[in-house]
């Protein structure tokens, strides 16, 4: 899986080397993945801050500190949310940039009535942008390395 994303990665780290800028990840359904190739590229501690798998309630108070307050009028797995994962791991960490992704990998639906293949991306920095990634797929593991790609993608794009 990484394979598949690692030329993004070489890129969006050739990219942040060269501006000194940082990054930091909150993400669920991807499980890591956006994390995983950022750090397969080497010489990824100029720029790789952190990261964290945010897949559960607990985690996300634990990880995030997000509050009940801040959810307010907010439901898990959409734009709203994967900004307010971005824009947390961005503060905690102090990143000039941040990925927050949370989705609905498969091979089953969400309770929040989201079908599988469902992800939202959003990321952070000098813009702030966010997506919705609709893959008509059930099968998770390909899900996953959708919305990697995609939040990669999305990344490359807000860099410039």
């Amino acid at each position: 899986m990484i394979q598949e994303l690692l030329p993004r990665a070489e890129r969006i780290a050739a990219l942040l080397t060269v501006r000194a800028e940082t990054i930091s990840i909150a993400e669920s359904s991807t499980a890591g993945l956006v994390s995983a190739a950022l750090l397969a590229v080497p010489g990824a501690s100029a720029y790789f801050l952190g990261g964290a798998v945010v897949y559960t309630r607990q985690s996300r108070t634990a990880l995030l500190g997000v509050t009940e307050d801040e959810l307010t009028g907010i439901t898990p797995s959409t734009e709203p949310y994967a900004l307010l994962f971005a824009r947390k791991i961005r503060g905690l960490l102090n990143t000039s940039w941040s990925i927050g992704e949370t989705g609905t990998a498969g091979p089953t639906g969400s309770r929040y009535g989201h079908a599988p293949g469902h992800s939202c991306i959003a990321v952070c920095g000098r813009v702030e942008r966010s997506i919705t990634l609709e893959t008509g797929k059930s099968d998770r593991a390909e899900n996953m390395l959708l919305f990697a790609a995609a939040a990669l993608d999305l990344l490359e794009k807000c860099l410039g």
